[in-house]
């Protein structure tokens, strides 16, 4: 109930200061703002169009939160921030240019507006699952977030870090596969092989019973590259290290490394390929 002492623009005061500076239409009319009254307002720059039935209350330049607070209003009951601008409002990555990206339960209703990427997600029933909140704004879990941002195009290395981010934030990610594929561990190694001008390896290589993922013949050296998530506390772990055993007892020099390594710590990685390299290099010289 509004205090009958309040002047409608006092209540729309208290609304958008629970949305981040942002009101509806029908919001305006619930406090006594009527159409007439909201165009002038619009006209005198009180009011500032953001989407159609969407308004920032008494600024021009609104804020990520105020951005986002909009696009979900704007895309009606149910709608949630979803997807790459969820993962910036979670701080899984810095903000991205482009469209604010919202899913609502159903696969009808709106229709896409500028300036929004709308995802129609039935699966987000029963919301409770799979939605909260977070700022004052209404949400996609992290876990949800990080399995919606598996379909996207976003790059895989931001989708690395959003996981990682994730995953420090002590989020369970147990279920939600990893985007990380051995196709793109292999391009990872390989471009950082090219980059410092290391000795190119063959790859997918059998030795035996095995396959390995990087063979340098002549020197005897197998690289091995590790999703760290997926190998963490799995059975995944025993079996390479007993692969791992049968390489050594056949005389190879066994190196693995994570994602993690490969893209936090490039200049560890390239400095033990190259230290598991140069022992054959200079017995090769001495000749």
């Amino acid at each position: 109930m509004w205090d009958k002492s309040d002047t409608p623009w006092a209540r729309l005061a208290r609304i958008a200061t629970r949305q981040n500076g942002v009101v509806t239409s029908h919001q305006l009319r619930e406090v006594g703002v009527g159409k007439n009254a909201i165009t002038k307002a619009t006209r005198d720059g009180h009011l500032h169009r953001l989407h159609q039935g969407v308004y920032a209350v008494g600024h021009r330049a609104p804020n990520l939160h105020t951005r986002f607070t909009a696009a979900v209003l704007a895309c009606g009951e149910g709608a949630v921030l979803s997807h790459v601008s969820a993962a910036v409002l979670w701080k899984l990555l810095y903000p991205i240019q482009g469209p604010v990206h919202v899913s609502i339960p159903t696969t009808s209703g709106r229709k896409t507006r500028r300036g929004i990427h709308l995802h129609r997600c039935p699966s987000l029933q029963p919301r409770r699952l799979l939605t909260t909140h977070r700022d004052r704004i209404p949400v996609t879990t992290v876990p949800r977030t990080i399995q919606d941002l598996q379909g996207t195009s976003l790059p895989p290395r931001l989708i690395r870090r959003a996981r990682r981010q994730a995953e420090l934030m002590g989020t369970d990610l147990e279920g939600i596969e990893s985007d990380r594929t051995r196709s793109d561990l292999e391009a990872l190694f390989l471009a950082l092989c090219a980059h410092h001008r290391l000795p190119m390896p063959e790859v997918n290589v059998k030795l035996g019973d095995h396959e390995v993922d990087f063979l340098w013949r002549s020197r005897r050296l197998v690289v091995e590259t590790d999703h760290w998530t997926y190998h963490r506390g799995s059975v995944a772990f025993e079996d390479d290290h007993a692969r791992d055993l049968d390489l050594r007892a056949a005389g190879y020099t066994v190196l693995r490394f994570t994602d993690r390594q490969l893209e936090g710590e490039p200049g560890r990685v390239v400095a033990d390929v190259r230290a598991g390299l140069l022992p054959q290099e200079r017995s090769s010289n001495s000749r």
